[in-house]
């Protein structure tokens, strides 16, 4: 049933008739497109909004929130990221980002999604009403308005709120995070210190050796480094049937990849103080031919800035012109209270990564970060919040049943790995172990099978819904 036809005359829900429900999806990348179809496909009436001009998210690198580079791909192989129901039409194994911005709009308009969003149109402010509903407060094309709606599932993404980090001292050249890195021309003569050594540092790192005078990369630590192809296929198309015990794999790939990559620490990297997969690999070998052909130098953690002088933790220090951030980023979503998200530490607290507690009909979409967890994976987050907006009409016990879940000590995402401390791991989840997690709520709220599943570990203390 296409998201704008209502659901007419109204729906029953315990014996009252009641008006009719509407969504506001908020973000119309990934995330956001997910959450509209799946509503759509449940017959539940759907407005999105949208900061940009069209939908993709910081994949259109013209979006003004966007971070990605001219250089940027995927760095999980086409076939594991696509949503499964609208397979890509490109046929190379790693899109870059303009594929993929096409692919988004093509999967907007196949399936009528495009239609309901209102782009140009920044949320300013979401907040819960004494009635219960929420109230949306947006700017757009015709000025300021503030619209109801019976719940808000906030998908405005997790990559756009740099986390910019503070040096003891101060640096008098250029001071860039990647956030406002697009290509490696910025860099063309200068000296440049890449701090950090993710995904994001090391891709830039291989751009920059073609243009800058010199390219140095600042480290805190070590990392493992996964080839994007092994055996002529994919990495991460091999072994898609049943997973491996977590330490078995962590032993059969420590040493796949030392096979084929070597060791890293001979490269100038510490040696990492933690299991293969405890943090996100680097899928990027590149960065070890620049190393090894002397294009680049690993340096230590940045102790302290002095003018165009950098120090480092192991007493060395060199001159730079341009010190360029690749730490990552924080979540924000700074339009609604942090009590409604129920924020702990870095992240909010929410049930599956998508459910507060309360359960006030506020919903977060794609706060969730696993190797290889690829849109599918967002879709399925999806495929759960329409499954218990309709169980909530339809089913009401199934989703009191599901509510009251949050109560118990909730479900060990980890699938057993032990993630580093870090801020960027704070909503970071085992792929395997939350898909068939999020998969068994979904059929239980839909009645395909009892709620719950034997064998699931929990962790953490008990929580309280309010």
């Amino acid at each position: 049933m296409p998201a704008s036809v209502p659901m007419r005359g109204g729906c029953r829900h315990e014996g009252v008739w009641m008006r009719e429900r509407r969504y506001a999806v908020i973000g119309a990348g990934p995330s956001g497109l997910a959450a509209a179809r799946a509503l759509q496909r449940e017959g539940i009436t759907v407005e999105g909004f949208e900061a940009s001009h069209g939908v993709g998210g910081l994949w259109d690198i013209d979006n003004p929130r966007s971070t990605v580079y001219e250089s940027a791909h995927l760095i999980s192989s086409r076939t594991t990221t696509e949503f499964a129901e609208f397979p890509m039409s490109a046929t190379v194994d790693y899109p870059g980002h303009r594929e993929l911005l096409a692919y988004f709009r093509d999967y907007a308009d196949h399936f009528g999604l495009t239609s309901l969003f209102r782009f140009d149109t920044r949320v300013t402010r979401v907040s819960r009403g004494d009635d219960g509903d929420w109230h949306v407060t947006a700017v757009g094309p015709d000025g300021e308005s503030t619209q109801r709606y019976t719940g808000v599932i906030l998908a405005n993404g997790t990559l756009a709120e740099p986390q910019i980090p503070e040096f003891p001292g101060t640096f008098t050249g250029e001071i860039l995070h990647t956030s406002a890195y697009r290509s490696g021309r910025q860099l063309t003569g200068r000296r440049v210190l890449i701090v950090g050594a993710g995904n994001s540092g090391c891709d830039i790192a291989v751009d920059a050796v073609h243009h800058a005078a010199s390219v140095d990369l600042s480290v805190r630590r070590g990392y493992y480094f996964v080839p994007r192809y092994l055996f002529g296929r994919p990495s991460d198309t091999l072994n898609q049937g049943r997973p491996l015990p977590r330490r078995i794999k962590q032993f059969v790939d420590t040493r796949v990849l030392r096979a084929f990559t070597g060791d890293p620490v001979r490269f100038g990297f510490p040696r990492p103080h933690y299991r293969i997969y405890e943090s996100h690999p680097i899928v990027n070998t590149l960065v070890l031919q620049h190393l090894g052909q002397g294009d680049l130098r690993v340096r230590a953690d940045v102790a302290r800035f002095d003018g165009d002088t950098v120090h480092f933790r192991d007493g060395t220090s060199d001159d730079y012109d341009t010190v360029l951030l690749a730490t990552g980023y924080r979540l924000d979503y700074p339009f609604v209270d942090r009590a409604e998200l129920h924020w702990s530490g870095p992240a909010p607290g929410l049930f599956l990564q998508i459910f507060p507690p309360t359960f006030s009909g506020l919903f977060v979409m794609g706060m969730v970060e696993a190797s290889g967890l690829g849109w599918q994976g967002r879709y399925e987050q999806a495929d759960l919040i329409a499954a218990y907006l309709r169980a909530e009409i339809d089913h009401p016990d199934r989703a009191s049943a599901f509510r009251r879940r949050v109560t118990a000590p909730w479900p060990d995402l980890t699938g057993g790995y032990r993630y580093l401390g870090l801020e960027r791991m704070a909503y970071y989840v085992n792929k395997d172990v939350y898909r068939r997690t999020v998969r068994d709520a979904t059929r239980a709220l839909r009645g395909d099978e009892p709620a719950g599943r034997r064998g699931i570990r929990t962790v953490g203390r008990r929580r309280t819904a309010a």
